[in-house]
């Protein structure tokens, strides 16, 4: 369904620096009076997609309509659009007044009079000073900073800066407000008390805000609509409990508050298999999938049920216990699993529990990844070229009933010569024939981790290199994103099909 009152549309907007894609795709329809959050991770392009919107950045392709006109090339000036930086970047020898009224004093605007023939035409003037007074006063007033007009910017702390900055945004009544992470450099009290602020002023202006952060506390709080996003690209959009209550990969449930992940299986009779053990799901669920399919499952630590053994699904033991003021955080063993649960309950470190959920409670998801799939082509040697690497295989399992000669050339049943030099292939790599090392003399494969979802008992982890090509992994061992890695692939374990076609 098409939203109503849209302000601003992003159509298909990508942008590449350097050959390096990092927004992609981007499709995002936003409303009038919106309160609209991009929530990712460092580097996953919300800033950039941000001053595309601004006009600072320029896509590469795409469409960015303001009121359905195309403003893709507009320059920032000609935008009704102000930003809010991180760093205010107020000017420490003006007051606050003229630092809010500072692009008041630049601004023309359209005023209507006639020619000496009568004719009304359109001219432009400055604002007067009696009317740039009237609006710094209703700007200050929003931000609750009336009467410090005369103050000293050094005087004022990182909050009060903060609304400074907002102020000389909005004294310019934009249509769309800005804000890219502005709560950053305050400290954590103050950022709590900033979330609610910046909601009340949202309501007060009703004009359109969009937020970018890292932080899905803020984006929690404030957000009419959360857009969480990752690697340039899209993950989900929504309201904020319907992001949290149903994520729709684990990427998104790994990264919007504290929940257990895992991989499971789809079983008959809506029922899903994890932690050894089959669980019924909502029914509603199982119709996007097929009985033995591979799927994520994810849980929130507060819809777990602690209970005594033999009571619930699985049995466990309390490996930890964390005190959170309001509830208990108990990491649970389930055999090599750990499972987090919340309960109000004090209960013991290393008392055996059983676990049980509600089938409601129970979000399964496709699993975005179930193997590594490249494009490659057959060398001169008989050995497999992708990701810029070449691997030995067995050539021969390409062509069924084939035979290779005593001089190394391959004949077909018949007795015809075949040549696959250059053939192109599909070549499958699974997850398990996949390791890291911290010692880049182990492989010709380098890269850096980009991610990393702990799965219960291992990390899924995806290392991409300089050629973007993308490796995902299953280890035990715990990985920081961006270290730089070996990838060692165990070419026994390599699966390669024919496409039917030659290299040209």
């Amino acid at each position: 369904m098409e939203k109503q009152n849209v302000i601003i549309s992003l159509q298909n907007v990508s942008k590449v620096f350097d050959g390096t894609t990092v927004v992609e795709n981007f499709n995002l329809d936003i409303t009038k009076g919106e309160f609209v959050t991009f929530l990712g991770p460092s580097g996953c392009g919300k800033t950039t997609t941000l001053r595309m919107i601004a006009g600072f950045e320029l896509p590469t392709s795409g469409t960015i309509l303001l009121n359905g006109n195309d403003i893709s090339l507009l320059p920032p000036y000609k935008r009704p659009i102000n930003t809010v930086f991180q760093r205010y970047a107020l000017f420490g020898h003006l007051n606050i007044f003229n630092n809010v009224a500072f692009g008041l004093k630049l601004k023309k605007i359209p005023y209507e009079t006639k020619d000496k023939n009568g004719n009304l035409i359109t001219k432009y003037r400055h604002y007067t000073k009696k009317e740039i007074q009237e609006q710094v006063k209703i700007a200050l007033k929003i931000v609750d900073l009336e009467g410090f007009e005369k103050r000293d910017i050094a005087t004022l702390s990182g909050g009060q800066q903060q609304r400074i900055a907002i102020a000389r945004a909005i004294v310019n009544k934009p249509q769309i407000l800005l804000l890219d992470e502005p709560l950053g450099a305050l400290d954590l009290k103050m950022r709590k008390e900033m979330q609610l602020e910046l909601k009340a002023m949202h309501k007060k202006l009703g004009i359109t805000f969009i937020y970018v952060t890292h932080d899905q506390e803020e984006a929690l709080t404030m957000s009419d609509t959360v857009v969480v996003m990752n690697d340039g690209k899209i993950q989900q959009v929504g309201k904020p409990k319907e992001i949290y209550d149903e994520p729709v990969n684990a990427f998104v449930a790994d990264f919007i508050g504290e929940s257990s992940i895992f991989t499971g299986t789809i079983g008959r009779e809506n029922k899903v298999r994890f932690l050894n053990k089959y669980w019924p799901g909502d029914p509603q669920d199982f119709d996007k999938f097929t009985v033995n399919e591979k799927v994520d499952v994810v849980i929130r630590p507060e819809d777990i049920v602690i209970g005594p053994v033999g009571k619930g699904v699985v049995n466990g033991v309390i490996a930890s216990k964390i005190f959170k003021g309001m509830h208990y955080e108990y990491i649970i063993n389930v055999g090599k699993s750990e499972v987090i649960a919340q309960s109000t309950i004090d209960l013991d470190e290393g008392l055996d529990v059983s676990l049980s959920v509600e089938p409601t409670n129970i979000q399964i998801m496709k699993k975005p990844f179930v193997s590594n799939f490249y494009d490659g082509y057959i060398t001169k040697d008989h050995q497999v070229e992708f990701a810029n690497t070449t691997f030995n295989i067995d050539v021969l399992s390409l062509f069924p009933e084939a035979k290779m000669s005593e001089d190394g050339v391959i004949i077909d049943a018949k007795g015809n010569e075949i040549n696959p030099i250059d053939m192109e292939v599909y070549v499958e790599v699974p997850f398990d024939a996949i390791t890291i090392s911290d010692d880049p003399n182990t492989s010709d494969i380098q890269g850096r981790i980009i991610s990393l979802i702990y799965l219960g008992d291992h990390y899924e982890v995806m290392v991409r290199t300089e050629e973007e090509e993308d490796f995902i992994l299953n280890t035990p061992d715990l990985w920081n994103e961006n270290d730089l890695v070996s990838v060692i692939i165990d070419e026994s374990k390599i699966h390669v099909s024919r496409k039917g076609a030659k290299k040209k």
